[in-house]
């Protein structure tokens, strides 16, 4: 019998209705299947969680997130999530906050690679040789102060482009090497054997400009960390919990970044899939998945295999498919839901009969009611999309272009933002640079030169320069006068920021500054929109407490966010579309050289074909209900017309999950025919049917021709005349100034002209 008054072993008796509770799961692990509630409650130690597509992976890493917070392991602020993405930061915050509430507000570590490292790096800037102010450099800032120090080393830029150079740089710095880091073999690859001097060099400006660019703020930190281990002990003490999503898109240096903040306590889950490992062009290793149970000893692995987004016949097909790559680490998907239709096989002659065709699907899915941004266009190559684009054009689909120019890329906008860059901080010399002449003010490269010259022989900034020469003879008294008075502009808007609203500053700069004029007198036709792109940077603006805040947020996130009031199909590439589903998936383009790519495979073997594999298997599992595959006998690649064979991904479809449509006695393709040309197409069976019939392929002048029984273009003609008052939902109203076929070119009332298609107004 115990003893009442051993306060040691004293034990509280719970009561029945704690026991019951306690027998009832939280309602948030209701409708999980048994590995995705395995992989919610192995809360410590390491995890792997292998998610095929379309098996919940999103819910299981927010409601894993959610239980640890809900079961008291850890408070919000000791958690590390980390999220490719910030639309998937947001997200996962939305999802976590509907299970457990307003803590989730707290979650200051949930967000992406570089978003986390710029605050670990603003706390310790002076460790990392930088200022808490220091400024994040985009591409196109990079771009040009590369050009400057290519320029001054007196490299040929032609041969040895920037961009080449700056592809270089990002990829030592995705596989985590400083300048005196990057091994002897990789020294020779620019401009014979300059390009780490010239890394060095780049390194050295960068700090001057109190700088880093988006390669720097993993890599500083992971440097930090090693030269720093009292600071990395406080970040690993402070994470108790490590979630990372999509860790199959990780490269090595976010990968030594993840290993050093993990070894500590090793409760880290990685939730990924290596078959969706498709972006290895721009560093992603797909080897950090492979060998996660050698990095952590006794990790444990849990599949989610059960897929809730597509038809037998699609996954049969995807897994048949990926079945041929040797690294992975395998699973097999399935789902509950039998049925589909099967994944059809399409014959085409050349590209207009493919978008023909297409376009022929997206109408009869439409009769029959279904909806337009429930279909999606995959290319391999941005250059397909111009077919499908002129032929939806022509039966009056409405498409979106998924990956276009982003908002902040536009030249008005890095305008604007560029003084802003000089009102935050004024060593920023590239921002400075941009705008020290736009709208122009009479301070030409001469200037410039000079300013350069002075900054360089002081180890200052161009701003700091320009105050110095300024006082001198050096420049033109009119260049001298505008850059005078330029420099007092910024010293008032500067003070300004102090107890002005960064909306309002930012609109007295540009007002100030004459950029508002340099539009409004601009008399080319895309000069409204200019002036429209502004005030929408103003209006975006408002989301922000004051201007750091919205730099930074614009440094993070140039995510394509684009999107249609309209109903219409998406077009995109294959590399765009993971991530996103579809009811029906067009998969055009399946011809050797162009998929799999040739230079993929040119330049990686083996390994660059499994990554084509990859993004195939990707292509195929967008689909929820149907994936229509085509291929063409004739192709105009490279500037030439070719005659490429059917990809060798079609031949290893298995032949219970896919369909043929447009040739003959074709049942499986063979290996032994890569390589081939279409010349033998016959001896394989193709029935092209219509579309062939239309045109000849000249082989020996590699020109299509056409005969003389080729089809007119149908001319579609408009109902409305010049003159008409129109209504459009998003311009107003407006009069119609002249027409081309169903394109009117509109004047609204709003202030602007467009073109819009007929099937998108009504009368007034």
């Amino acid at each position: 019998m115990s003893d009442p008054f051993d306060l040691d072993n004293l034990t509280e008796t719970p009561s029945p209705a704690e026991e019951a509770r306690a027998a009832v799961p939280p309602f948030y692990l209701e409708g999980l299947n048994e590995p995705q509630t395995e992989a919610i409650e192995s809360v410590d130690g390491p995890l792997l969680v292998l998610a095929g597509a379309g098996t919940g992976k999103t819910r299981v890493l927010t409601t894993r997130l959610a239980h640890i917070l809900a079961t008291g392991r850890a408070f919000p602020n000791q958690i590390l999530a980390v999220t490719f993405t910030n639309k998937a930061a947001m997200e996962m915050k939305e999802r976590v906050g509907s299970i457990i509430g307003d803590a989730v507000e707290s979650m200051f570590w949930l967000g992406t690679f570089h978003s986390i490292c710029v605050k670990i790096l603003r706390r310790h800037a002076d460790l990392a040789g930088l200022g808490p102010n220091f400024t994040i450099l985009d591409q196109d800032d990079q771009i040009r102060l590369l050009k400057q120090l290519i320029r001054a080393a007196d490299i040929d830029e032609k041969r040895y482009p920037p961009r080449m150079l700056a592809g270089l740089i990002d990829s030592w710095k995705n596989k985590g090497f400083l300048p005196d880091q990057v091994p002897a073999n990789e020294a020779h690859s620019y401009a014979d054997g300059q390009g780490i001097k010239l890394y060095a060099a780049y390194q050295a400006r960068l700090k001057e400009l109190n700088a880093a660019d988006f390669g720097d703020l993993i890599l500083l930190c992971v440097n930090m960390f090693q030269k720093h281990p009292d600071v990395l002990r406080e970040y690993q003490n402070r994470f108790r919990y490590i979630l990372i999503d999509e860790y199959q898109d990780t490269n090595i240096s976010q990968y030594l970044w993840l290993r050093l903040l993990a070894m500590a306590h090793k409760n880290i889950c990685c939730v990924g899939d290596d078959d969706q490992s498709i972006y290895g062009w721009r560093g992603a290793e797909v080897g950090n998945i492979l060998r996660f149970e050698k990095d952590f000893e006794g990790a444990k692995v849990v599949r989610l295999e059960q897929n809730y987004r597509s038809t037998t016949h699609i996954l049969g097909a995807a897994s048949g498919l990926i079945n041929s790559n040797q690294d992975r680490l395998g699973k097999t998907l399935w789902t509950a839901e039998n049925g589909g239709e099967k994944v059809s096989i399409n014959a085409v002659w050349d590209g207009r009969a493919e978008a023909r065709a297409i376009g022929d699907m997206v109408e009869d899915l439409q009769r029959k009611k279904a909806p337009l941004n429930e279909m999606a266009v995959l290319v391999r190559a941005g250059f397909q999309t111009r077919e499908f684009e002129e032929n939806f054009l022509t039966l009056g689909i409405p498409y979106r272009i998924i990956g276009g120019v982003r908002f902040y890329e536009r030249a008005e906008i890095r305008d604007a933002m560029a003084y802003l860059r000089v009102i935050n901080n004024q060593d920023d010399d590239l921002a400075f640079e941009r705008i020290i002449n736009v709208p122009k003010r009479g301070i030409g490269d001469s200037t410039v030169a000079k300013l350069h010259r002075i900054a360089r022989a002081s180890s200052t900034s161009l701003m700091r320069a320009s105050r110095d020469i300024i006082e001198t003879e050096e420049i033109p008294k009119k260049a001298r006068n505008s850059l005078t008075k330029l420099i007092a502009d910024f010293d008032r808007w500067r003070s300004l920021s102090t107890d002005t609203s960064h909306i309002d500053l930012t609109d007295t700069i540009l007002e100030e500054s004459g950029y508002y004029d340099k539009w409004k007198n601009d008399k080319s036709p895309d000069a409204p929109g200019k002036l429209e792109n502004l005030s929408e940077l103003l209006r975006g603006m408002e989301a922000f407490e004051n201007l750091e805040e919205f730099l930074e947020h614009i440094s993070l996130v140039m995510e394509n966010t684009a999107e249609s009031q309209y109903d219409s199909v998406s077009i995109m590439t294959l590399h765009g579309s993971k991530g996103l589903e579809f009811d029906t998936v067009f998969l055009p383009g399946w011809e050797e050289e162009l998929f799999p790519s040739k230079k993929s495979i040119d330049e990686h073997g083996e390994k660059g074909l499994e990554e084509e594999r990859r993004l195939a298997y990707v292509g195929i599992t967008r689909a929820k209900k149907r994936a229509h595959i085509f291929y063409a006998a004739s192709r105009y690649m490279f500037g030439n017309y070719m005659s490429p064979i059917p990809s060798r991904f079609i031949a290893e479809l298995p032949d219970e999950h896919i369909e043929r449509h447009g040739q003959q006695g074709l049942s499986k393709l063979d290996h032994g025919t890569f390589g081939r040309s279409f010349d033998a197409a016959p001896n394989l069976g193709f029935n092209f049917g219509e579309g062939r019939e239309n045109y000849q392929l000249d082989r020996s002048k590699a020109k299509k021709r056409p005969t003389s029984s080729a089809r007119k273009t149908k001319i579609i003609q408009s109902e409305y005349s010049i003159g008409d008052r129109v209504f459009h939902d998003k311009f107003g109203y407006g009069k119609v100034t002249s027409i081309d076929g169903n394109k009117l070119m509109i004047d609204f009332e709003m202030g602007s002209s467009r073109k819009v298609m007929d099937s998108f107004i009504k009368p007034a």
